[in-house]
């Protein structure tokens, strides 16, 4: 009969494949914050003053643009300001096929 006097235990992974893992989210997240910077930017030349300080954040995912409103009123007024801009939303990134105004308050 043998003994066993350690644990037994999975193989440790290499840094490189716990890199391997990680990388790809890192990834997504950093092109999703270039792709919020650029529209806040590009929105924050564009918009009026009074609606932009209004604009709580934005997302671009799969081809849509969302823009995010901190009230229902104030989203209202907006979607009518990014309807306007929306040519040149499209002109500016040809891969937006949808643009959404949203109400996301902020914290």
């Amino acid at each position: 009969m043998r003994s066993r006097t350690r644990p037994v235990s999975p193989p440790a992974d290499s840094v490189k494949q716990l890199l391997g893992r990680v990388l790809p989210s890192l990834k997504r997240v950093t092109d999703q914050a270039a792709k919020a910077n650029f529209w806040e930017k590009w929105l924050s030349e564009r918009l009026p003053a009074e609606i932009r300080s209004r604009v709580s954040g934005v997302t671009e995912q799969q081809g849509r643009l969302t823009v995010f409103a901190v009230s229902a009123a104030w989203s209202a007024r907006l979607r009518y300001a990014v309807a306007e801009l929306e040519p040149a939303i499209r002109s500016a990134r040809p891969g937006v096929t949808d643009v959404a105004v949203r109400v996301l308050p902020r914290a």
